[in-house]
């Protein structure tokens, strides 16, 4: 089974990381209204983590699989999926293997800056040609990477550090890049408190980031069309100089 260090060793701990009650409620009505205006029912989130995505549309009635390249990821999913008592199917599969589920769909999800972690532009090109592959005719495709136009040409290093308390036992996370020739590496530093004691790792995984201009170059060469770009889940106009995501919303 193929391993992934970075995110194989942070499952246990990613819920605790991320706010997904606050995001869901930020990020959902976008995706809801492509939905309404598509007449989607059936979605696949690629690069899913936990699950939370596909749990959170399967409890408002639509189909929703999961796929992630990390076992651990999806087994957490799973647990996130059962103990929500909702229907969703989780399976390992990353890019490039998603046709091989089996299944097609009216929507596939690539969020959370997952799809940077394709490490050429050939890999990226058949990263693209599998979600086109599990779609329907007319199928929605919705990626969102951070704006790299921006954190490029700044070198924005460190991103808001992210924590959480559970009785006498406390998180902190602390992320931040390391900027090389073309690529950057992920850091993320976990601390962790349980009573008085302390404890620390530091987890990374490269990255080669996506600009704005080679995703629009490589849709359609997948199959996309009527590309729009946007800068956030509120639908404004994708800006590079102070967008902090880039949302593609490709129709096939």
């Amino acid at each position: 089974m193929t391993q992934v260090p970075f995110y194989d060793a942070l499952a246990s701990d990613y819920d605790r990381f991320v706010n997904w009650e606050g995001r869901l409620a930020h990020e959902l009505p976008f995706l809801n209204r492509l939905f309404a205006e598509h007449g989607v029912m059936r979605v696949l989130d690629a690069a899913c983590g936990t699950g939370h995505h596909a749990i959170a549309l399967a409890g408002q009635g639509y189909q929703a699989v999961g796929a992630d390249l990390s076992a651990a990821m999806i087994g957490q999913a799973r647990q996130n999926a059962a103990a929500a008592g909702v229907q969703a199917e989780f399976a390992v599969a990353g890019f490039g293997g998603l046709a091989a589920l089996g299944q097609t769909f009216d929507a596939v999800l690539c969020l959370g800056n997952s799809l940077p972690h394709v490490m050429t532009g050939n890999a990226l090109a058949e990263a693209l040609s599998d979600f086109a592959a599990v779609l329907h005719p007319g199928g929605l495709l919705i990626i969102q990477n951070r704006n790299f136009d921006r954190v490029w040409r700044l070198r924005e290093r460190f991103m808001g550090p992210q924590s959480c308390r559970d009785g006498e036992r406390e998180w902190v996370f602390v992320r931040f890049y390391d900027f090389h020739e073309t690529t950057v590496t992920f850091n993320m530093i976990r601390l962790r408190r349980d009573g008085e004691v302390w404890t620390q790792d530091v987890e990374s995984t490269e990255l080669r980031p996506i600009f704005r201009d080679e995703l629009a170059a490589m849709l359609p060469r997948a199959g996309f069309f009527q590309v729009a770009f946007h800068g956030g889940y509120d639908g404004t106009p994708f800006d590079p100089a102070h967008s902090n995501d880039l949302i593609a919303v490709a129709q096939k």
